[in-house]
């Protein structure tokens, strides 16, 4: 196993490398948030361990520098910082794991065997089909380079849809996910916020995307079909 180090103090790169090179793991270290991206990019590690205090781009950058790339290493982020915002930031950006200096290194043992587990599986931080994205952690979307202005019900209602493009989702299960299992209502309310929802990622692009399957509930197509003169129509739900 190859595990990336990236950690601009020479005391803590050298404990870091020595004590995983004892567990048995191949250790590449780099100072730098530019010389640590160049490693991350041209060879294949099964983990990384991101200070997020670096020279040159910081460790959440660089992480999410790997995601944009499609570079899905699981990352595992250390720092000083313990602030609930930081842990947050690494998070979202698409690190796998955080631990907060001074740690025991057994813990950090565990934590990047447990990452190496996991492996390498695609976890984009945004959610998309075609040009319809989504990204939960600044809670935008957009169709295309339009930004999309969303309710909270409406934007938890596409986040459910990308999550599973191409599958039919039915009320009851759209009522669990959006709402909750006790929410006191007919499924009429998925329904209505379909419209709603279909009145801003569809209709003024003349696209239909998001459809009704008869019978069944509700799909979002991963690919839109074009719709002419969908507006003067008014649509279905």
């Amino acid at each position: 196993m190859r595990v990336l180090v990236v950690e601009d103090e020479p005391r803590m790169a050298a404990l870091l490398k020595r004590g995983l090179e004892e567990e048995g793991y191949a250790v590449d270290v780099a100072a730098t948030g530019p010389d640590g991206l160049w490693h991350a990019c041209e060879f294949g590690y099964d983990a990384a361990l991101l200070d997020v205090m670096l020279p040159g781009i910081s460790g959440i950058e660089l992480c999410q520098q790997l995601r944009q790339q499609r570079r899905w290493v699981p990352v595992l982020m250390l720092t000083a910082r313990d602030a609930i915002s930081d842990r947050v930031a690494g998070l979202d950006v698409g690190a796998d794991d955080y631990l907060v200096k001074p740690f025991s290194f057994d813990e950090l043992s565990a934590r990047v065997r447990a990452l190496i587990r996991r492996g390498a599986v695609e976890r984009p931080t945004e959610l998309s089909a075609a040009d319809l994205r989504l990204d939960p952690a600044t809670r935008r979307a957009w169709r295309g380079d339009a930004e999309l202005e969303l309710s909270t019900k409406e934007f938890a209602l596409l986040r459910l849809f990308l999550t599973h493009p191409g599958q039919v989702l039915s009320r009851t299960r759209i009522l669990e996910h959006v709402w909750d299992y006790a929410y006191d209502g007919t499924s009429n309310v998925v329904d209505q916020y379909v419209l709603y929802l279909r009145r801003k990622i569809d209709r003024p692009f003349q696209l239909r995307q998001l459809e009704t399957v008869r019978g069944a509930g509700y799909r979002l197509r991963e690919q839109p079909v074009r719709e002419r003169g969908l507006e003067r129509s008014g649509g279905r739900p």
